[in-house]
């Protein structure tokens, strides 16, 4: 998945750029250098993020499943 995970902070970047751009159109070329960093470390932070709570939800399911105690026959 190390492909999709790049996409991914691709997209963040571009979508941070993007909002410089919105807010500021005069904006200089350090201001969307830092817009970028910024939008590729966030996207990656938040797909870590929900790549954790996914693992505690099946964490969570798992041990919600007890198999059946055959040992009283």
């Amino acid at each position: 998945m190390g492909i999709l995970d790049t996409l991914g902070e691709v997209a963040g970047a571009v979508a941070a750029v993007e909002g410089a751009e919105k807010l500021d159109p005069n904006a200089g070329l350090l201001t969307k250098g830092l817009a970028a960093v910024a939008g590729f470390k966030g996207a990656g932070a938040l797909e870590s993020m929900i790549g954790k709570k996914e693992q505690a939800e099946t964490a969570a399911s798992d041990a919600d499943a007890v198999p059946a105690d055959d040992s009283q026959s």
